[in-house]
Order: structure tokens, then C-alpha cells, then sequence
């Protein structure tokens, strides 16, 4: 119960909902229970005493009593339903919520499909039981008191023995909520991993394709397609082995009551009618007790979702905000002072004493092989991740100490692998600045060479693009990415690799535009191609996570050291690999 204590919040403040259908509930409870007494008054005072004239009047009374029980069975589902749904909408927003405010080190380790899982399947088991579970748990309580309770006035003795019965179906269902918890619990997972494994496949289907490994991802899906069904199986043998046991406890009593019940009427100790009625009551004792394991089942089910559900809830959030953090300007002088980074303990360290200044306007290159730390410095500058040591500033303020929304929305970011939204090429270029104007984003698509092919498109920017930008090739989406981050007129840039899925032409015309951007913006430009950082202020080469050589492109190719290897391998071989084959 502690999981539901913990989620407490959510579905508590609606619990007028809750009360209200309850109330609908316990009336329909006590309107099923006078069917028996209805069949008794019908055999003891109309039948045997040969009173047909009470039937109209029975029937009327009969009538009225269903259509109150109609009334208050939509009354209590409804109101069931809108406590169940009302909570977890709620809920779903904490979740998302959350998932927002987590830091990139949760992400580093969480799986797409398993969050999707638990955002859907997890937070609607939740709601079911909300919905349906827990007014079932009620209905079964007050059914099993009401029943008792009229079987005590018909018969005492005949009552003990149906309670005689109750302890050994109790046991029963001890005994399968045990068993089936950490079950469902594993279904849960299993799913979770299962949706991961859809979701990655979709993702990467051109990969997949390109490299005909549509076999492989098939037993991949197998595997674990074949997992669930185990889990599932597993569960379903758990039912089938305490159900029948719990039937066959109830199918006991009911002959030993029978049996006694016939002798009671026998030596006129009960009338018949009341062993009729005491016959249906039973039943609606057992097939509760027998449907508590449904019960435990939905309790057993929302439980496990509840924690999975908690377990983003709880999650550490490791990027904190100050009570009073800095909503200030921010004009982008970056100082990194003996910077160390390690992402997790295992790992080795990703950055070692990183330490640079980059006042305001000043272009860095960032250059080095894939590993090296390139990235991992301009995810310190926005506060993805927290240094293990040292210090990063901005303005001459540790970035710690700003709000990190506005620190965030003064640094304009161009990935590698840009992310482009299932909506028009327009709303992705504002996404950073919805406020921007229709002559602003022309302007920004201009200079990220962008706007001629987009206003080729079908509706031009109201073009609506496919998920992940789908339809587009990888220097448009760039060139987007290009235009969003110039709209939000950041006072830092970062471009990660921006402008590696374009051809030289557009490299060339990109860089020519951006240099117009750049000005007076401290820009930090990760780049493979010596080509797209020569024009650096200065330029930091980096290896295994340390600033091995720094200066001006003119500086470094003197020191004859890393960057002079790698601008012979992109210039001085590629001119031996373009020689006529008359001159080799």
C-alpha cells in the first residue's frame, strides 16, 4: 500500500468522485440483496400460502427497486470513471513533467520504449484500478456484510457454516497475491523492453535496411516477443493454479450447506422460501470471495505500474536550481577553470582540467577525434551534466548560479543529427522563439541557406515535414536546424558538427552566412573539417579528454603536432588522391 500512499496526491483531492460513487455503489450492493429476500417472500407468503393477490404489488415494488438499482449502477461507473481518469490526468502530467526537468544522465541509461510504456500501459493499469478495482474491493466487502448479515436472521447456524468457509478462500487469496505481484511485475518489464525493442526497430529502419539486417532484427523481436509470452504464461499458471482451489472451497460449502439446509427445512427449523434465499445469498459470498482474486489481480497489476510509475516520479533530478538563481542578461564571455568531468564512476574521466577563456564575440574550435571531448564542453555550458570538478562561467558567474531556463535560451545549439518535430518547416524553425516573425524566419532561413529549397517545397514553409524531419536529406534538415538556433538570436552558438551532411558549395556558402551570424556572439564550433573552423579565433585540439594543442589555425600548423597531421590528411593526401594518373 505504501506505492498508493506515495501517489496519494494525485488521485486524493478527487475523492468527492470517489464518495460519490460509492455511495451509488453500496445502494446497488443493497438492492441485489433483496432479490433473495424478494424470492422468499414469493415462495413462504404467496406461493404456500396461496396469496397471488400480493404479486401485483410485489411487481411494482420489484420494478421501482430496478429502475433506483439502473440509476445509481450508470451513477457509481460514471463517477468511477471520472475519479480514475481525473487522477491519472494529473498524473500524466507529473510524469511528463518530470521527464522535462530530468537531466541528461537519466536519459543516458532510460530506453524510449520502456518510458512510453510507462506513460501508457503503466499509468492506464494504474487508472483501472482507480476506475473499477478498488469499487469492486468495496463491492465485495459490503456484498459479503449485507449477505451475512440477512443470512443471520434467516438461519444462525446455516450462517457460521458459510463463515466457516471464508478463513480457507482467505488463505487462498493470500497465497496468490503473493505469488502473482512479483509476476505481474516482470510482465510489466518484459513489456517495457518489448516496446524498446519496437520503437528502435522503427527508428532505425533505414539502418536496418542498408544493412540487410531485417533477420536479425526479427529474432531480436522474437526474443523478446518470446519473453513476454513466457512472463505471461508464467502469470496465467498462477491463476490457474489457486483459481480452481478457491472454486473448490466454495463448491464444499455449498454442498455441506445444502446438506444441512435440507435437513433444517425437513425438521420445519427453516422454511423453504428461506433456504432458497439463503441458497442465493450464499453465492453472493463465494463468488465475491472467488472474484477477489480478479481483485488482487487489478491491485497486483496497479501496484507494479505504480512503482515503475514512481520510479520517474522519484528520480534524482541532478541539475538543481538555486532558490534565487540569476534571470539575467547574458553576453557570453565562457570561462572554463580547471574543468573535470566523468559521466558515471565506472568511466574514465571524459574531460581532464579542461581550462580556456573565450571572451564575448570570440569564435573556439573545437577539434579532435570522436571521444575526445569535444561535445561533453558544450553540454557544460547549458548545464546538461555538472563538472566533478572545477569551475564553468559565464559573464564571470559560475553557471550554477543562473536560472537555467534563461540560461539556456541565450545559447543557440546546431547538432550533428538535428531533431526536427512531425509539424510544418515553419514551427520548426520558431520552435526556440514562437514569437518570431514570418519576415524573421525568412531572414533566418536565408542565412542558413535554407530558404530556396524550402520555398520549392509542395506548401513551402507550411510544409508539413514527417517524423524526424522524414522527406528531408540530412543537409536540409542541418540547414533548418541552422535557421531555429539563429531565430532564437542566442548570445552563444554552438554548432556541433553542423554543417558535416553538406556538400563543400553549401559548406562554404553556410560558413559565409554565418560569419554575418557570429558577430559578436561567442561561438564554439565542433567540426572534423579543418575547413570549418581555419577562420577560429582560436582553436582547441583535444584528445582522450585533454586540450593537447590551442592557438590560431596559423600557430597550430607550425607546432607540427596533431592538428598539422590532420590537415595532411584532408588536404595534402586528398591533392595526391585528385593527380591525374599520368603523374603518379
Amino acid at each position: 500500500m505504501n506505492t498508493f500512499k506515495k501517489l496519494k496526491r494525485f488521485y486524493w483531492p478527487h475523492k468527492r468522485y470517489l464518495f460519490w460513487s460509492l455511495f451509488f455503489l453500496l445502494s446497488v450492493t443493497a438492492i441485489t440483496v433483496v432479490y433473495p429476500i424478494f424470492l422468499q417472500i414469493t415462495i413462504d407468503e404467496v406461493v404456500l400460502q396461496d396469496r397471488y393477490e400480493l404479486i401485483p404489488y410485489i411487481s411494482f415494488v420489484f420494478l421501482a427497486l430496478m429502475i433506483l438499482k439502473g440509476i445509481s449502477t450508470f451513477s457509481f461507473q460514471y463517477l468511477g470513471d471520472l475519479f480514475g481518469m481525473t487522477a491519472v490526468y494529473k498524473l500524466r502530467e507529473a510524469l511528463y513533467d518530470k521527464l522535462q526537468s530530468l537531466a541528461f544522465k537519466f536519459y543516458d541509461n532510460a530506453k524510449t520504449g520502456d518510458i512510453m510504456s510507462r506513460l501508457t500501459s503503466d499509468v492506464e493499469g494504474f487508472r483501472f484500478f482507480l476506475s473499477a478495482g478498488f469499487a469492486e474491493l468495496i463491492r465485495i466487502i459490503s456484498l459479503i456484510i449485507i449477505s451475512l448479515s440477512v443470512m443471520f436472521y434467516y438461519s444462525i447456524p446455516l450462517a457460521f457454516v458459510t463463515m466457516f468457509a471464508i478463513p480457507f478462500l482467505a488463505v487462498v487469496v493470500f497465497q496468490f497475491d503473493r505469488r502473482v505481484h512479483p509476476a505481474f511485475r516482470s510482465v510489466r518489464k518484459s513489456m517495457g523492453r518489448l516496446n524498446t525493442r519496437i520503437q528502435e526497430n522503427v527508428s532505425g529502419i533505414n539502418t536496418v535496411k542498408s544493412l540487410s539486417r531485417e533477420d536479425f532484427e526479427i529474432n531480436r523481436f522474437s526474443k523478446s516477443n518470446h519473453d513476454y509470452k513466457q512472463k505471461y504464461i508464467d502469470t496465467s499458471k498462477i491463476w490457474a493454479k489457486y483459481f480452481p482451489i478457491m472454486e473448490f472451497i466454495g463448491n464444499i460449502c455449498v454442498v455441506v450447506l445444502l446438506a444441512y439446509g435440507g435437513f433444517l427445512v425437513m425438521n420445519n427449523q427453516l422454511a423453504l422460501g428461506e433456504l432458497v434465499a439463503f441458497f442465493s445469498l450464499v453465492w453472493y459470498i463465494l463468488g465475491p470471495l472467488q472474484n477477489f482474486g480478479f481483485v488482487i489481480n487489478q491491485f497486483s497489476q496497479a501496484k507494479a505500474s505504480g512503482e515503475r510509475l514512481l520510479e520517474i516520479l522519484e528520480a534524482k533530478e541532478d541539475i538543481a536550481e538555486k532558490e534565487n538563481a540569476l534571470d539575467v542578461p547574458i553576453y557570453g564571455h565562457v570561462t572554463f577553470k580547471d574543468v573535470t568531468l566523468t559521466y558515471t564512476e565506472d568511466d574514465d574521466a571524459a574531460l581532464k582540467n579542461i581550462s580556456f577563456d573565450a571572451p564575448q564575440g570570440k569564435v573556439i574550435g573545437l577539434m579532435g577525434a570522436t571521444g575526445s571531448g569535444k561535445t561533453s564542453i558544450t553540454q557544460l555550458i547549458t548545464r546538461f551534466y555538472e563538472p566533478e570538478k572545477g569551475e564553468v562561467l559565464i559573464d564571470g558567474k559560475s553557471v550554477s548560479e543562473f536560472n537555467i531556463k534563461t540560461l539556456r535560451k541565450h545559447v543557440g545549439f546546431v547538432l550533428q543529427e538535428p531533431f526536427l518535430f512531425s509539424t510544418s518547416i515553419r514551427e520548426n524553425i520558431a520552435y526556440g522563439n514562437p514569437d518570431v516573425t514570418d519576415e524573421q524566419i525568412i531572414d533566418a532561413a536565408k542565412r542558413a541557406q535554407a530558404h530556396d529549397f524550402i520555398i520549392n517545397m509542395p506548401n513551402g514553409y507550411q510544409t508539413m515535414l514527417g517524423e524526424r524531419g522524414m522527406g528531408l536529406s540530412g543537409g536540409q534538415k542541418q540547414r533548418i536546424a541552422i535557421a531555429r538556433a539563429i531565430c532564437i538570436n542566442p548570445s552563444i552558438l554552438i554548432l556541433d558538427d553542423a554543417t558535416s551532411a553538406v556538400d563543400m558549395e553549401t559548406e562554404f556558402k553556410i560558413q559565409r552566412a554565418l560569419k554575418e551570424v557570429m558577430k559578436g556572439r561567442t561561438s564554439f564550433i565542433i567540426a572534423h573539417r579543418i575547413s570549418s573552423l581555419k577562420h577560429a579565433d582560436e582553436i582547441l585540439v583535444l584528445d582522450q579528454g585533454e586540450i593537447v594543442e590551442r592557438g590560431t589555425h596559423e600557430a597550430l600548423l607550425q607546432n607540427q603536432g596533431l592538428y598539422e597531421t590532420i590537415y595532411n590528411i584532408q588536404y595534402q593526401d586528398r591533392e595526391e588522391i585528385m593527380k591525374p594518373a599520368g603523374n603518379l
